[in-house]
């Protein structure tokens, strides 16, 4: 392998790995743009009287298989049950 051909590789990686890691920089930037976005959300949501924390729980619940809601609610009914509260 010549350095002519070594030298050229690494450009290519190199030019491979920059435009990789300008991707990576511009979805962050736009994930801290929803960020920001969803937060103004919240804060209307807030400021419309709704219960923020019980919102953050629905959309929680919403992404959730329901296979594994029904059995988180069946486990914290028995426990629930066993300390005398259900």
């Amino acid at each position: 392998m010549s350095e002519q051909t070594t030298d050229s590789q690494y450009s290519a990686t190199g030019q491979e790995l920059k435009q990789f890691i300008e991707r990576v920089e511009r979805l962050e930037e736009e994930k801290k743009e929803v960020s920001e976005q969803i937060k103004e959300v919240f804060a209307e949501m807030k400021g419309r009287g709704f219960d923020v924390k019980a919102i953050r729980t629905i959309l929680q619940e919403r992404k959730a298989d329901p296979n594994d809601i029904a059995e988180q609610e069946a486990v914290i009914d028995m426990y629930k049950a066993a300390l005398g509260m259900g």
